[in-house]
């Protein structure tokens, strides 16, 4: 009398789970890395956007804003001098960088009208992975 049995063996799963493994290793590492591509493509999207309010900023009120101002007065209108008479709301609110940090932003720059960057993927500012508007 035979039986059927109808289920896996140990060594059909232990087949299927080392296969799946495999698929894993060459497909995550790639997954995550456009992950991190991303990141840093979304940064760069949002800081164009910074920079095209701080021109409009310029123009409005003929400078941009200072360091201590920052980027806030992109928002709201500035209390410290030099305060605008010609303000407007350049930005509905401050965007943040992809990985939930503030832009840094400092006027004037070391070569430029200001600085706008990100700290990047290791959210320490002064590394190399540091994202500029002006790379």
């Amino acid at each position: 009398m035979r039986k059927n049995n109808k289920g896996f063996t140990l060594i059909e799963l232990l087949v299927v789970v080392i296969i799946l493994g495999m698929l894993a290793a060459l497909i995550v590492p790639k997954v995550v890395g456009r992950l991190d591509e991303s990141k840093i493509e979304t940064t760069k999207i949002q800081m164009r956007a910074i920079k095209d309010a701080l021109e409009q900023y310029k123009l409005d009120n003929g400078v941009y804003p200072t360091t201590q101002q920052g980027l806030k007065a992109l928002v709201e209108k500035p209390t410290t001098p030099p305060v605008s008479t010609r303000w407007r709301q350049y930005l509905d609110k401050l965007p943040k960088d992809a990985w939930d940090n503030d832009f840094i932003y400092m006027s004037p720059g070391v070569g430029h009208p200001y600085e706008l960057k990100s700290a990047g993927p290791d959210r320490t500012e002064g590394t190399e992975d540091d994202i500029s508007i002006w790379q």
